[in-house]
């Protein structure tokens, strides 16, 4: 007679993607774990849940792959159960179904509850921003909003994850409460769009409001801005930005290109003029801001002349952080209709000349700030080194503080002020004071 087999299932949670995805792999593991689930973040599980990314291609690569690894574990009763959710999940799923039908269930972005049905847990409302933080114990990310409702040409996320979604500052003024009582000590606020937070549900523009309330929350010392759209940004932000002490000198602004023409087909809504004014608004609002923007090279029509101009006026902005990606042609899409004619290996050497200017921008930058003194936050020891940041870094993206950890001992989730000693083009070298 077979008995019933006792073995504990755990459930094994592997993240994908952006940051928004990590917070949403964390209220994922928080409900497993209210519902008595065994739950770990991308180690070792009998049940394996693929949070994937569907942005662009490589991404998109990145997550058809991890789902075949896993199918093809499951094949060979490496691993029980194979779950996927996510971004790519919600945008191909008929075809993922078609394709890799050795998964026992895909789910889009907003069915958390019916994926935890499928794992045998139930979905607690009253869990209010409570999660598993899968990142160092510092920091944790904030997501405000979900969705967004701007019309850029290239984007395939309102496909993926809809129409913006703003959560009330009740909401987040408890999240991060919770947070803070947890030990997080900086919040990084995420969303599609920052600038848009708060019009669909308290009809206006609402960033500084929530910023004014969060800086009350007792043990939280950094709150950093990330995703803000340039077009309509709400300017008193800058203000508070500027008058706070816990908000960090710091946003990151994607801008995507400045050539008129391809803002114009990218349906930005702004121009290079009205860009370039904004940024010498935020400048002269708070010196010492650090800015960070992301662009797109190899944008259909986008000709040797529409580089030359964002190139030279890269060279020109001198931002403090910069990220270049070569576009990517995503179907649904209404840049979709139009001809992909920029060749991949043109693409890719107009990324490398932002990437190379940026290069000596940042070199240039980081040699000014040897011989000064900042607040760091430690992150991790990693090798010979404790690793932390400026209040002008975020993690993962933005340059790190190399302590050397033979001759100095600093605690990690700990802030400390150091002394710059030495600069490479993206890390600084650090002694404590």
């Amino acid at each position: 007679m077979r008995t019933k087999s006792l073995k504990k299932n755990k459930i094994n949670v592997i993240t994908l993607g952006c940051s928004k995805n990590v917070y949403d792999s964390e209220v994922l593991m928080g409900q497993l774990r209210a519902s008595g689930k065994d739950v770990v973040h991308e180690q070792e599980g009998n049940i394996v849940v693929i949070n994937t990314c569907g942005f662009i291609d490589n991404a998109k690569a990145e997550s058809v792959n991890m789902i075949l690894e896993y199918a093809d574990k499951k094949e060979k009763g490496l691993v029980d159960k194979v779950f996927v959710t996510g971004c790519l999940s919600e945008r191909y799923r008929p075809d993922l179904e078609k394709e890799i039908p050795n998964v026992d269930q895909y789910f889009g972005t907003t069915e958390l509850p019916a994926l935890l049905k499928a794992l045998g847990a139930d979905y607690k409302h009253e869990l209010l921003g409570e999660r598993i933080t899968t990142t160092p114990k510092n920091y944790a990310y904030l997501k405000i909003a979900e969705g967004c409702d701007r019309p850029c040409s290239f984007c395939a996320i309102p496909l993926m994850r809809g129409k913006h979604v703003s959560q009330t500052i009740e909401k987040l003024v408890k999240e991060a409460e919770g947070l803070a009582k947890n030990g997080v000590k900086e919040l990084i606020l995420i969303a599609q769009d920052l600038t848009y937070y708060g019009l669909d549900i308290y009809k206006k523009r609402n960033l500084g409001e929530l910023l004014e309330a969060l800086v009350k929350v007792e043990g939280i010392e950094w709150i950093r801005l990330h995703y803000a759209f340039p077009t309509g940004f709400p300017m008193d932000v800058l203000e508070i930005m500027k008058r706070e002490p816990k908000i960090c000198n710091y946003i990151d602004i994607p801008l995507q290109h400045i050539s008129d023409s391809i803002l114009k087909s990218m349906k930005r809504g702004t121009t290079k003029a009205k860009t370039t004014k904004l940024l010498k608004e935020f400048r002269e609002a708070v010196p010492g801001m650090t800015i960070r923007t992301t662009l797109i090279v190899g944008y259909p029509g986008e000709t040797q002349e529409d580089f030359e101009i964002m190139r030279d006026w890269v060279q020109e902005m001198k931002f403090e952080r910069l990220g270049c990606f070569t576009y990517s042609h995503e179907e649904n899409t209404t840049a979709f209709d139009l001809i992909d004619d920029v060749p991949e290996d043109v693409k890719q050497a107009r990324a490398n000349e932002i990437m190379e200017i940026q290069s000596q921008i940042s070199w240039d930058l980081n040699q000014e700030k040897i011989g000064k003194t900042f607040r760091c936050i430690i992150d991790r020891k990693e090798g010979a080194h404790f690793v932390g940041r400026t209040e002008f870094d975020s993690p993962d993206v933005d340059n790190e503080v190399l302590i050397d950890a033979s001759k100095h001992y600093v605690k990690t989730g700990e802030f400390v002020m150091i002394k710059v000693t030495d600069a490479t083009e993206f890390d600084l070298f650090a002694e404590p004071v």
